[in-house]
């Protein structure tokens, strides 16, 4: 039997818009308290104690490894005569940024700038041996643990010049940083509190607008100018926008390729979305969305127009086109419409030729649509079984009457395949980058199936195993989810999912209210007052694995991370009976306090703001930590965290950690409860592969071990 260690009660009691709210576990939330250090590391020993016993923890760590050797591409860019990639190849830790010549067989591309004649993506051959950028591995302060990654990056106009960000420790606080694209060499740019930027480069290459935070801000993102050759580390910089909103408000901007306009894109909560335009030549600003309760996302078509998507009227999303020479280009309601709203959802468009890629889903499942700008289409690129496409990345539009390719890059993956490059073009689709060994990869069927939701709503499940395996009772299952953000869960490569489903089990992934699968929608369904809808669709999902006679209780697991993690409390504390198992991971689990740390006050839009009386009755109703009921059988739980998180504060996980421990302390057969908080690593973003398959080893062990 797991013991874990003793931790200290106290008798804290706020009122609360007239309600008395316990937290007896207020004092974990100092995570600088040498007390809260103790108690982290006595909890560690007991979790490490506990998971190094599993007996097939090594055969789960051979296999994860095995998977996660196997080589990825997250995002390709083209860059003039070059392509500029984000991958990591088998044996390294984290991935790297290279760029591969194209200059050879190959005609350059200029993004925006058109190509010499020929299809210069016909012949792509990203066998070439690359330029290395950046390799974190070999950076200052990487250490042994390999905790340097790289953020983000964006190339310049003319692919000379790429910037990108690295940070360490998970902590995602990138530092902008700017390289040649040609030989990897740096210009002494550093640029700090640049998360998760956004970077316009200026049409000559010299220069680029971007995003950064204030010192000591987690809020208050704005606009500058960098000009290369001014003071490296931006403190020079004039500020360009930084007029809030709400002091969360997020602005990314994009630059057109001529340089006259900057556009700035304002997300106010997660289903707004704010556009101001500046004309550089004249310094004029132009606001063309304000206030409104819809999404936009534009790309520029030369200097003379934007396409993009909208929700307006338009849940599910429809691309719409302003005219930049207009004086008064008028609202969402004015702009002429490339692509109506249908079933599909619509996502932003990539400009190629006289015409656009868009990615359109159905039920989270992807395909690449392309349009002409005068919105005749679709075409469909032909591409394989059940997938989702990560990036398009286009080589833009030239002038009027200028021949242009209409040859894009995409980044393409599902359950059975790492990301990878594919070139595309209208009518066809190659896969060009990395190879990759399919006897590696095992061969899984993907079943994508309805079920009823509590209140009759059907919801999607993908049901993924192994192609031989014929899921019963006795089949262990992991049942995932999300259901918040407006993100929808699509089909994505997971080592986890891929070592699980290869060793006999069932993993399924259900497309809960709250995310995207179904437009705008669909995602109202399940925020602010209607979060209960996404904890029902949950349990109704596991309910009907096991009706249905595709798994059983005692071999079924819960598992999901950050708001999926938030998930996995509730369902819980809600449905003890529902499952054997869970794994949460850097969940939100105080629902009555999460705005108080790091970054959350970005999601009182998506949740409400306890300060609010309303707000505050629908989250103290269903927040995990206060639900938790003394005496009760929860299911053997793993909470896993890290110090570096500067997201979701691990502080959730400790209070939820000991009042699970309280409350199991006399239940006989019961729990257990065990928590494991890492160091030197984040929310998720940038984890080197050790540290990943270290991970998954444990929860899959401790899943394995408490599925009977």
């Amino acid at each position: 039997m797991t013991v874990p260690p003793p931790t200290r009660r106290d008798d804290t009691v706020d009122i609360l818009h007239g309600v008395a709210v316990a937290d007896p576990y207020r004092w974990l939330e100092d995570g600088d308290s040498p007390e809260v250090h103790e108690w982290v590391a006595a909890q560690n020993a007991v979790t490490r104690q506990a998971l190094d016993a599993l007996p097939d923890r090594g055969e789960w760590h051979g296999r994860l490894v095995a998977l996660m050797d196997l080589p990825v591409v997250q995002a390709a860019a083209l860059a003039g005569s070059r392509v500029v990639l984000l991958e990591r190849q088998p044996g390294e830790q984290q991935a790297r940024l290279v760029s591969r010549d194209l200059s050879g067989p190959v005609v350059s591309i200029q993004r925006g700038g058109g190509s010499a004649a020929g299809a210069p993506l016909d012949h792509l051959d990203l066998a070439v041996e690359p330029v290395v950028i950046c390799d974190p591995a070999g950076m200052a302060g990487a250490g042994t643990d390999a905790a340097m990654a790289i953020d983000w990056f964006e190339v310049s106009g003319n692919g000379e010049l790429v910037a990108y960000g690295t940070s360490e420790g998970g902590t995602e606080d990138s530092v902008l940083r700017v390289a040649r694209t040609a030989d990897g060499t740096e210009l002494g740019v550093a640029i700090a509190h640049a998360r998760a930027c956004s970077v316009g480069w200026d049409a000559d290459g010299r220069g680029f607008h971007y995003t950064r935070y204030p010192e000591g801000d987690q809020y208050h993102r704005s606009v500058y100018h960098h000009r290369l050759g001014t003071a490296p580390d931006g403190s020079a910089d004039p500020l360009v926008w930084a007029e809030h909103p709400v002091p969360d408000a997020w602005p990314m901007v994009a630059a057109s390729p001529g340089g006259r306009w900057l556009l700035v894109t304002v997300g106010v909560g997660w289903s707004r979305t704010d556009l101001h335009l500046l004309d550089r030549d004249s310094g004029e600003w132009r606001t063309l969305v304000l206030g409104e309760d819809v999404s936009t996302e534009f790309a520029f078509v030369g200097d003379l127009a934007l396409v993009g998507t909208t929700t307006h009227a338009a849940p599910r999303g429809r691309v719409v086109r302003i005219d930049l020479t207009a004086e008064l280009p008028g609202g969402p309601a004015d702009w002429p419409e490339l692509v109506p709203e249908r079933e599909l959802v619509t996502g932003a468009p990539g400009v190629a030729g006289h015409g656009f890629y868009v990615v359109a889903s159905q039920a989270g499942i992807d395909r690449l649509e392309y349009w002409t700008l005068d919105g005749d289409g679709p075409q469909v690129v032909p591409l394989p079984g059940v997938v989702s496409v990560v990036g398009v990345d286009t080589p833009g539009h030239a002038a009027p009457g200028h021949a242009l390719d209409d040859g894009a890059l995409a980044v393409v993956t599902g359950f059975g395949e790492p990301p990878a490059v594919w070139r595309v073009e209208p009518t066809a689709a190659t896969r060009v980058h990395p190879d990759l060994d399919r006897t590696l990869v095992p061969d899984l069927a993907v079943e994508h199936v309805e079920y009823p939701s509590l209140d009759g709503t059907p919801v999607g499940l993908f049901v993924i195993h192994r192609a031989d395996v014929a899921p019963g009772p006795d089949t262990p299952t992991i049942l995932n989810g999300y259901g918040g953000f407006a993100i929808a869960e699509s089909p994505t490569w997971s080592p986890l999912i891929g070592a699980w489903c290869a060793a006999g089990g069932q993993y399924a992934i259900a497309q809960l209210r709250g995310g995207f699968e179904h437009g705008e929608e669909w995602h109202h369904a399940g925020w602010r007052g209607n979060k209960q809808n996404v904890f029902d669709d949950f349990a109704a999902a596991g309910d009907w694995l096991v009706a249905e006679g595709r798994t059983s209780r005692a071999r079924l697991a819960i598992a999901g991370g950050s708001n999926g993690g938030l998930l996995v409390g509730a369902t819980i504390t809600q449905r003890p009976d529902l499952c054997a198992a869970a794994w949460c991971a850097v969940p939100l689990l105080d629902m009555v306090r999460f705005p108080q740390f790091l970054i959350a006050r970005l999601w009182t839009h998506e949740y409400g703001d306890p300060d609010e009386p309303e707000a505050f009755a629908w989250l103290h109703a269903y927040s995990p930590y206060h639900r938790v009921v003394d005496g009760t059988a929860y299911p053997a739980t793993l909470l896993t965290t890290a110090e570096g998180d500067t997201r979701v504060d691990p502080c959730h996980a400790r209070k939820m950690a000991a009042r699970l421990q309280e409350a199991i302390a006399e239940v006989a057969g019961a729990g257990p409860v065990l928590l494991h908080q890492e160091g030197r690593a984040g929310h998720g973003q940038g984890k080197p592969v050790g540290k990943r398959a270290d991970e998954y080893a444990d929860v899959l062990s401790f899943l394995t071990a408490h599925l009977s």
